[in-house]
C-alpha cells in the first residue's frame, strides 16, 4: 500500500557484533506523486517490499538519495564458494551412480528398469515437499546452517549405502539414496544466494556459475567413475566387492567435506560486498514475512514464466541424464563405459558453457537475450542429438551430446541469475528454490514418460517428446519481460554519489516507485 515519502527503520545490524552503520541523510526535494514501497526484511538481512519496480529515469530529475554504504570484498569468499561447490559435487555424484550402469544394478539387485530409474528420481521427488521448509530455514537460520545440515545428510546417506552391497539389500540402498536426496534440497539452490552475499556486482554471475559448476562436476564424476569402479563381471561376489569399494570412496569424501564445513564455512562477510547487500542489511528483521515473500513471487508474472521455462529445460536434462545408459546401450550394446564418457562429455561441455555464460552476464548484463539464445540452442542441440543417436557412429554421438550439454547445462546459472534480477529484493535462495522445484516436477514427469516411450517406440520417439517441450519453453522464454531490478538498484545507488560520511548505512531509496505485482 502507498506510504508517505519517508522511511523509518532500525539500521543497527544485530547479527554483526561491534558493527555500527551510521544513518544516511534523507533524500531531499522529492517530487510529488512518488511513493516509497513497504519494506520488510528477514533476519539474515534480506530486504523485501511489496512493490519493487525501480524508476531509474527519475533520478536525474530528482535530488540525491540515501548515501552509499561501505562495501568490501574478502579473499576468503573464494574459499566459501569452492568449499560449497565441493559439497554440491559430492552430493550430485551419487545421483546418477546407479542409472549410468543401470544394466549392472538391475542384474545385481534383480530389479526392473523402473526401480533403477527411481533411484535417480527420488532426488527429484524429495525436493518437492521439502523445499519450502528448507527455504524457511535458510531465511531464519542462515546459509551456514543449511549447508551444514545438507553436508551431514549427504555423509549419513553415503555410509548407509555401504551396507547395501548385497543382492538382497535393495531396500537399504534405496533408503541411503533417499537420505542423500534430502541433502540435495539443502544445497541445490544455494549458488545464487552465496554469490549475492559474498561477491561484488561485477563477479556475482560468475560466482553463481562456479557454484553451479560444482553440481555439474559431481554429475560428471557420477557419469565417469561408476563404470570404471564397477565393471560388468559375472561373479556376484566380485561385483559386490566393486560396488562396496565405490560406496566406501563416496562415504570417505562426504565425511571429509562435512568436517571442512563444520570448521571452515562461514555465514557472511562482516562488511557487505555490494550496495544492494548493504541496503538489504539495513532493514529490521522483525517485519519479515516468509509466506508474504512466497506470495509476492507467485504474483510476479515474469518470474512465473521463468519457473515454467526453467523447469522444462532442466527437466529435459534430468530425463536425458537418467536414461542415457538405456539410450546408448540400445544402439551400442556393451558400451557401458562409453555411455558414462558420453555423460561426462555432456556435463563437461555444460560446465564450460556455464562459466562462459556467467562471465558474459557479468560483462553485458543481457539476461533475457542470453537466456533466450541459450534456450533456443538447447532445442537445436536436442534435435541434432536425437537425429544422430542411431547412426551407428559413437564419435558422432560424443560431438552432438557435447553440443547439447554446452547449451542445456550451460542454461542452469542463467536461470538462477535471471530469477534474481526479476525478483530482487526477495531472497535469492527462495527464487532459486522455486526454480529447482519446478525442475524436479518436470524431471519426474519427463523421465517416466520418456522411459515408457523408449520402451514402446524407441529412443527417437522419446527424444522427439523432449524436443516438443523445449520448443514450448523457447517460445515462453521470449514472452518474459526483462525487468532487471537488482541492476536498477545498484545503478540507483551509484548515481546517488558519495556521502559526506565515511561509512554509512543506506536508507531504502525514496525514489523507488511502488509497483503492483
Amino acid at each position: 500500500m502507498p506510504q508517505k515519502n519517508s522511511l523509518k527503520g532500525n539500521h543497527a545490524n544485530s547479527e554483526l557484533s561491534g558493527e555500527e552503520w551510521r544513518r544516511s541523510k534523507a533524500a531531499k526535494n522529492l517530487a510529488s506523486g512518488f511513493t516509497s514501497p513497504q519494506w520488510s526484511s528477514g533476519p539474515l538481512g534480506r530486504d523485501l517490499f511489496t512493490g519493487s519496480q525501480i524508476d531509474i529515469e527519475t533520478l536525474s530529475d530528482q535530488t540525491e538519495v540515501a548515501s552509499r554504504a561501505e562495501t568490501k570484498l574478502y579473499h576468503r569468499r573464494w574459499l566459501m564458494l569452492f568449499l560449497f561447490s565441493a559439497v554440491s559435487a559430492s552430493n550430485a555424484c551419487t545421483w546418477l551412480q546407479y542409472s549410468i550402469i543401470s544394466n549392472i544394478f538391475m542384474r545385481f539387485y534383480n530389479i526392473d528398469s523402473l526401480a533403477i530409474d527411481w533411484l535417480s528420481m527420488i532426488y527429484l521427488l524429495t525436493y518437492i515437499p521439502l523445499i519450502l521448509p528448507v527455504l524457511w530455514l535458510l531465511d531464519n537460520r542462515g546459509i551456514r546452517d543449511v549447508v551444514l545440515v545438507g553436508s551431514a545428510f549427504n555423509c549419513i546417506g553415503a555410509w548407509i549405502k555401504i551396507g547395501s552391497a548385497s543382492p538382497d539389500m535393495f531396500p537399504l540402498t534405496f533408503f541411503g539414496q533417499f537420505v542423500c536426496s534430502v541433502a540435495t534440497v539443502f544445497v541445490l539452490g544455494i549458488p545464487s544466494y552465496l554469490a549475492s552475499v559474498w561477491f561484488g556486482e561485477t563477479e556475482v554471475s560468475t560466482a553463481c556459475a562456479i557454484g553451479v559448476l560444482g553440481n555439474q562436476l559431481g554429475i560428471a564424476i557420477g557419469f565417469l567413475v561408476p563404470p570404471i569402479l564397477v565393471p560388468n563381471v559375472d561373479d556376484m561376489d566380485e561385483l559386490a566387492h566393486h560396488i562396496r569399494t565405490m560406496f566406501f570412496i563416496t562415504a570417505g569424501v562426504a565425511t571429509f567435506l562435512f568436517i571442512l564445513v563444520v570448521f571452515v564455512f562461514q555465514e557472511r562477510p562482516i562488511i557487505p560486498p555490494t550496495q544492494a547487500q548493504a541496503t538489504a542489511r539495513s532493514i529490521p528483521p522483525e517485519q519479515y514475512s516468509y509466506m508474504a515473500s512466497i506470495l509476492r513471487l507467485l504474483r510476479n508474472k515474469p518470474f512465473i514464466l521463468l519457473i515454467i521455462t526453467y523447469g522444462l529445460n532442466v527437466g529435459c536434462f534430468y530425463a536425458v541424464g537418467t536414461l542415457l545408459n538405456r539410450m546408448i546401450i540400445e544402439h551400442y550394446p556393451g558400451e557401458e563405459v562409453n555411455a558414462g564418457r558420453i555423460g561426462l562429455t555432456i556435463v563437461i561441455a555444460g560446465m564450460v558453457g556455464s562459466l562462459i555464460c556467467g562471465v558474459w552476464l557479468d560483462r553485458t548484463k543481457t539476461y533475457k537475450q542470453t537466456t533466450l539464445a541459450v534456450y533456443f540452442m538447447s532445442l537445436v542441440g536436442m534435435i541434432v542429438y536425437a537425429a544422430t543417436l542411431s547412426l551407428g557412429h559413437l564419435w558422432v554421438v560424443f560431438i552432438t551430446a557435447g553440443a547439447l550439454g554446452f547449451f542445456m547445462t550451460g542454461y542452469l546459472p542463467l536461470g538462477f541469475e535471471f530469477a534474481v534480477e526479476l525478483t530482487y529484493p526477495e531472497s535469492e535462495g527462495t527464487s532459486s528454490g522455486l526454480l529447482n522445484c519446478s525442475a524436479q516436477v518436470f524431471g519426474i514427469i519427463f523421465t517416466i514418460c520418456q522411459g515408457r516411450i523408449i520402451d514402446k517406440f524407441g529412443t527417437l520417439a522419446g527424444n522427439i517428446f523432449l524436443c516438443v517441450f523445449l520448443l514450448i519453453g523457447t517460445i515462453m522464454t521470449g514472452l518474459i519481460k526483462s525487468d532487471l531490478r537488482r541492476q536498477k538498484a545498484n545503478l540507483l545507488t551509484k548515481a546517488a554519489g558519495p556521502s559526506d560520511c565515511d561509512s554509512v548505512s543506506m536508507d531504502p531509496p525514496s525514489v523507488i516507485k511502488e509497483a503492483k505485482l
